[in-house]
This record gives C-alpha cells, sequence and structure tokens, in this order.
C-alpha cells in the first residue's frame, strides 16, 4: 500500500508500522478465541470455527470500521502537520483493514485444520494460567453483580473521575514537538551595540573554555560574526556542539542543554545561551516565539511593544527578546514654512531640489562618451553635510537676492523605524523570544496573551507567526478532529448496530480512555503536543473495540430471550478473555514507542504513554462500567428477534445466533 500509494519509508510510516504490530493481530485474536471457546463446549473443529466465525463476524468488522473511522479525519489535515500524519493514518487504516480481512477469512480456516482442544490443562504453565484466570473471572463477576445493582453510582462514578481530570489537563504543559536527542545543540552570542569584532571574540573564547570543558562533547565550532542564515553583524556569534552517540553518555540532550544554558547565560558582557533545533519546522533561525502586535499607527506599536517585553522579562524565561520595529535609524524631519518663502521669493520646488543635492543628489544632466551615456549628479561631498547644523550655510536665490535656506525651512532631529513591516496588510511589529529549557511553548504564549489583556491599550490585537502560528492552528485543528472523529464513529456504530442508543453506550469508554492518557502524561513528565494528540485520537477507536464486543455480544443473547442484566452480565463475563488478550497485546505493542526506545525516541515517546495510559485504565473501566451503561439504556432499545438467513448450515445447540 505504501509503495503503490507514492509514500516513503520515513519516520511516520515506520511508526505506523510499528504501532500496527499490536492492533493487526487484534481481529486474529478475538477469533481464535472465540473458536477455542465453542470447542471447550465439545463441538468439532470444523463446527467450532464455523459457529466461533459467525458469532464474532459482525463485532469484528465494527471495531475494525470504527478504528478506521478514526484514521479519515487525520488524512484531512492540512499544513506541516497534516502532510507529516496523512501517510502515519493511511499506512494505519490499510494494515488494520487487511488484518481484518485475513482474521475473517484465513484464520477460521486455519482454526478449522490446526486448533485442538488443550486436554489436561497442558502442562504446569497451562494449569497454573487456567487457575488464575478462572479466579480473575469469578472476582470479576462478583463485582460485575454489584455494578448491575447499582448502576447510576456506578455511571456517576465515572463522570466525577473524568471532570476531575480537567484539573489534570490544565496542568499538563503544551507545546509543538517534544525535542528530540540529535546530539547536536547550537548556541549564540549577542554583543552589545557599539561593539568590536575583537570584543565579542574575545566573549567567544571564553565560551568555547566552558564547552571544551563538557565531558559529553565530540565535536565544537565556533564563528565570530556568523548567524544561522550566515555572515551577520560583528556582535553576533555562533556556536555548534556535536555531542558524542547517545549510548555513549549518560546524561540525554536536553539535560545537558539545560545544564549549559544556565552555565553560559552567566557569562558578563554578552547575551550567551545553548538552545536545542527544533523538532519540526520552523528552521534554525527561526525563534519559537512569534508573536505579531497590531495597530493602526507605529507610534501606538512602539509603546506596546515597550510595555509587552517589559512585562515578558519579568517573567524570567524569555530568553534575547527582540522585536523587528526598531526605532533607532536617525531621521531629518523637514517642514517647509511655505508663507515665508512666498514672502521672500523662494518657490517650493528650489527649497526640494537644493534639499535633495545637499542631503542625497540629485541628477540634473546627462553626456555621452562614446557609445555610453551617464548621469551628471549634483551633491555636497559626505563630510560636509555630516551634520544637520550644515543647512545654515545654504544659500538659496529668492526675490531679493541670496536667502538662507535655514530661513524658509525647520528642521528636527527624529528616530523611525528601520523597516515598516505588516501582516495581513495591517500595521504590525513581531515580538520574538527563545525559550529557557523545560518551559513549554504553550505556557510562553498563554503568558504573553495575559499581558496583552491586562497591560495593552484595547486597540492592540495580536496575532501569531513561525512556530507559534504552527502550533495554536495544529492545536485547534486536534482538538477539531477529536471531536470529528468521535462523530465519525457514533454514526458508523449507528449504521451497524441500527441504533441511536448502543453508540452511546460503546463511546462511554471514550472519556475513561481520555481519563487514563492524561495521567499518564502527567505523572511521566510528558507534554500535549501533536503526537500525544495523535495517540488522543488513536485511543476513540481502540477502547471502542473492547465496548463493541460487550455490547455486540449482549445484543444477541438478549435477541434469544434473555433479560438485559443476564444478558449483559453473561457478554462482560465471555468477552473478559479476549478484551484482555487484545487489550495487553495493543499496549505491548505500543510499549516500546512509550519507553522511548531508538533513535528520536523522546519525541514519539507521548504517543506510547497515551496508548498505553488509556488503553490500561479503560480495560479496567470499560469492563465495569460499559455494562452498567448498557443496563440503564436497555429499557430505550426494543428487543429485536434474529434472522435466520436461507440455506444457513445447522447451529449446535447452545450456540448464539447472530443479531439482526
Amino acid at each position: 500500500v505504501i509503495y503503490f500509494l507514492g509514500f516513503t519509508i520515513n519516520i511516520l510510516t515506520l511508526l505506523a508500522l510499528v504501532l500496527a504490530v499490536g492492533l493487526v493481530v487484534d481481529d486474529a485474536i478475538v477469533m481464535l478465541e472465540n473458536v477455542f471457546r465453542h470447542m471447550e463446549m465439545g463441538k468439532s473443529r470444523r463446527r467450532a470455527a464455523f459457529d466461533g466465525a459467525k458469532e464474532i463476524g459482525f463485532a469484528i468488522i465494527a471495531t475494525t470500521v470504527a478504528l478506521v473511522a478514526v484514521f479519515i479525519p487525520v488524512g484531512f489535515l492540512t499544513g506541516n502537520v497534516g502532510r507529516l500524519f496523512n501517510e502515519f493514518a493511511t499506512s494505519i487504516a490499510f494494515a488494520v483493514m487487511i488484518s481484518t480481512f485475513v482474521a475473517l477469512t484465513l484464520s477460521p480456516m486455519m482454526c478449522s485444520r490446526i486448533l485442538k482442544p488443550i486436554k489436561g490443562g497442558g502442562g504446569w504453565a497451562g494449569r497454573s494460567f487456567d487457575a488464575f484466570f478462572d479466579g480473575l473471572e469469578r472476582v470479576y463477576a462478583w463485582t460485575l453483580g454489584g455494578v448491575v445493582r447499582r448502576p447510576f453510582f456506578v455511571i456517576l462514578g465515572a463522570l466525577l473521575l473524568v471532570v476531575g481530570t480537567s484539573f489534570i489537563f490544565q496542568r499538563i504543559p503544551r507545546e509543538l514537538v517534544p525535542t528530540e536527542d540529535r546530539s547536536v545543540s547550537f548556541g549564540i552570542v549577542i554583543a552589545p551595540e557599539g561593539a568590536t569584532l575583537e570584543y565579542t571574540d574575545h566573549y567567544m573564547r571564553k565560551l568555547e573554555e566552558k564547552l571544551m570543558q563538557l565531558p559529553e562533547r565530540q565535536g565544537l565550532f565556533t564563528a565570530t560574526g556568523l548567524g544561522f542564515n550566515g555572515p551577520g553583524r560583528v556582535t553576533n556569534g555562533f556556536v555548534f556542539l556535536l555531542l558524542k552517540d547517545r549510548d555513549e553518555r549518560t546524561r540525554s540532550q536536553q539535560e545537558i542543554v539545560q545544564e549549559l544554558f544556565f552555565q553560559t547565560f552567566s557569562i558578563p558582557g554578552v547575551l550567551a545561551f545553548m538552545i536545542n533545533p527544533p523538532s519540526l519546522g520552523g528552521g534554525f533561525s527561526s525563534s519559537p516565539v512569534e508573536y505579531v502586535l497590531q495597530a493602526d499607527t507605529y507610534e501606538e506599536l512602539g509603546a506596546a511593544v515597550g510595555i509587552l517585553m517589559g512585562k515578558a522579562t519579568e517573567l524570567g524565561y524569555f530568553v534575547n527578546l527582540d522585536s523587528d520595529l526598531r526605532l533607532n535609524k536617525p531621521e531629518l524631519d523637514i517642514t517647509i514654512d511655505r508663507e515665508r518663502a512666498a514672502q521672500l521669493g523662494v518657490s517650493v520646488t528650489d527649497i526640494g531640489n537644493t534639499l535633495e543635492s545637499l542631503l542625497g543628489g540629485r541628477v540634473v544632466s546627462e553626456f555621452k562618451r562614446g557609445s555610453k551615456q551617464y548621469d551628471v549628479i549634483v551633491q555636497v561631498r559626505p563630510g560636509q553635510r555630516a551634520t544637520p547644523d550644515v543647512i545654515d550655510e545654504v544659500y538659496i536665490r529668492g526675490d531679493g537676492g541670496l536667502i538662507q535656506l535655514a530661513n524658509v525651512v525647520q528642521v528636527r532631529e527624529t528616530v523611525a523605524p528601520k523597516e515598516l513591516n505588516h501582516y495581513n496588510r495591517i500595521r504590525s511589529a513581531t515580538v520574538t523570544a527563545n525559550l529557557a529549557p523545560g518551559i513549554a511553548l504553550g505556557q510562553a504564549l498563554d503568558d504573553l496573551d495575559g499581558i496583552l489583556e491586562s497591560d495593552l491599550p484595547p486597540g492592540i490585537r495580536r496575532e501569531f507567526s513561525g512556530q507559534s502560528r504552527e502550533f495554536r492552528d495544529s492545536s485547534s485543528k486536534l482538538y477539531f478532529l477529536f471531536v470529528l472523529a468521535v462523530v465519525f464513529i457514533y454514526l458508523v456504530l449507528a449504521a451497524q448496530f441500527e441504533s441511536f442508543i448502543h453508540p452511546l453506550t460503546i463511546l462511554f469508554s471514550v472519556p475513561l480512555a481520555v481519563v487514563g492518557a492524561l495521567v499518564a502524561l502527567f505523572l511521566f513528565g510528558q507534554t500535549l503536543n501533536i503526537y500525544s494528540q495523535i495517540g488522543l485520537i488513536m485511543l476513540i477507536g481502540l477502547v471502542t473495540k473492547n465496548s463493541i464486543l460487550i455490547v455486540e455480544f449482549a445484543n444477541q443473547l438478549r435477541a434469544q430471550g434473555r433479560e438485559a442484566r443476564e444478558a449483559v452480565m453473561e457478554a462482560a463475563r465471555i468477552r473478559l478473555r479476549p478484551i484482555l488478550m487484545t487489550s495487553f497485546a495493543t499496549i505491548f505493542g505500543v510499549l516500546p514507542i512509550a519507553l522511548g526506545l531508538g533513535a528520536g525516541g523522546e519525541a514519539r515517546a507521548p504517543l506510547g504513554i497515551a496508548v498505553v495510559g488509556g488503553m490500561f485504565l479503560s480495560t479496567f473501566l470499560t469492563l465495569l462500567v460499559v455494562p452498567g451503561v448498557y443496563l440503564v439504556f436497555a429499557r430505550f432499545v426494543p428487543v429485536r428477534a434474529p434472522e435466520e438467513p436461507e440455506g444457513e448450515a445447522p447451529r449446535a445447540a447452545g450456540a448464539p445466533s447472530p443479531a439482526a
């Protein structure tokens, strides 16, 4: 599929394949377990394969369609994030669909040929496991009996747990992408304005001495007068630090850079700091914080930028705060006294031509020499126009003779912006900054928004640019996709179950999974980023599989005439084994990602942690809460009689029929 769709083998497609390892076996596990359960009833291999596949086929199709439906919205993401995760979502979706086809066709056939009942318990290990699982099943049945007697209390407890988790959600930092350990770090040195090359180079040597003492250092490159984009000003310095491979050092890149940040930041005389290269987008030359202020005039912008940068400096974690609105360009504001000029007989055109010749240069004629043509430019020598006082020495012809130019003009020295910027055609100024290690981009932007609301005039507006814009856009899109994925699954399940109630029962496990994911991210010190948010979206499809197994089998039992309470308890008890098997297969399949193994694994660890935490908690809560929710909603769902298709093979006694 990757080949025919024109995808490449990259980090995201490989990540999809690693995740698929734990997902593609789920359908086969469910099929195999159900066939084996029918064999335990005393049926032959062929009869058990037929009845088991017939009984569980609808549930397998429903779980697969629900999981694939989750990745449909992810495939429509736009921007850098969308281009990356489109291949990720497509690869997983096709892998799951192919595994479902195999589970519905090849797996039952192989069960009818290969699967054999275990005689005598299968040895000491088999008997021990059976004894443990039988005990677990009895404990679960006893606990479930209490749940179905008081389902409202269980549902209320689950809702309170979800509401309480909102506190944890607010405490988790947010960023675009976590920092990857690439064994590379960059340093920036900024000397004061007016410093010489020798001054900057002196402090670059001091920084070199500190970095040369680093035990994890493998290589070091420094350059004075060089920036990220190439040659810069003499007040700039650039550092490239190459660390040893990850397996040759005990500390991570993040820990090393965090220590170096405070060591280099304390160097007096210059602003020096170490940073990690961005993991996604933006490039090395851009700062993570790009906060755009907009106003009607540049005077308002100048005042607002000053306030914002002053308040941001007080927070202590913004580094290298800068703005592209620099009111430091010297300028002469010359105003012509038109009334005085008219009285003295001096034309405004003559004044303009004189000022042009004085301050710049004016083309007055042309001459040719051979085949070339040259402009004749009149201008004052540069040394004679270095100060505004030269205007007092210039005369212009009027009606009564020569008149001093200073008599008809007013000269005022001012400063003006070096460049006037616009953003979306509105006058703007962009404030940029780097962040101290350990500070999330979401926290920084929220703090700047707080300053905007509390300290800046009402007429000041804000936008984002660069990494900041990418972060805000991706966050809002992914949260929207989370809601859209839930709606997609609800509609799909409503069509499959021909009911608007059963999908609500199934989707009740989603908030429980979100609780587990957020708690895991919080406990392991992770952030909410595009990887962990993709993990949350994946959980919607993963955790609904367990609920579908319970609800679908309970519907079959009710169609046979059993009461709702008896049906849901029996369905939950029988589906306990496949639910635990598939859940832990998924957890162990994702565990290498959660542990952050491999190059750049730290960046992708939040996805694995979110999936493992969500699956682990939701698996156990689903087994208790979903039966209670099913029992509450059962009174609103009529029981449908099973339909017997023509030509069906005879069923063994006691085997449940598929729901209509």
